[in-house]
């Protein structure tokens, strides 16, 4: 399996970057088609052949995701897609 381990810095308020990472989670699930669900400050996302999460720390944003075999072959356009997201979102 392939992982994708994504880690941004931010200045905002929690609820402020929650708020754009729910619009990462909104390209990702269009785009991917995956579930999601905030649990606290971690928004847990899910499908068959990927399970991950999207951290909202105090001053950092922690994406992770485990691919399964046949998403191994896409982890770079897969990775790709995800800085996209947080680059409109974060910078």
């Amino acid at each position: 399996m392939a992982a994708i381990d994504i880690k941004r810095t931010h200045s905002l308020e929690i609820a402020k970057a929650k708020k754009k990472v729910q619009k990462v989670a909104d390209h990702i699930v269009e785009k991917f088609d995956v579930e999601c669900e905030w649990d606290g400050n971690m928004l847990n996302f899910s499908r068959s052949g990927v399970d991950g999460h999207i951290k909202v720390n105090p001053k950092s944003i922690h994406v992770f995701a485990d691919l399964g075999f046949f998403l191994s072959a896409l982890k770079g356009p897969i990775e790709s897609e995800i800085e996209r997201y947080l680059d409109e979102e974060f910078s």
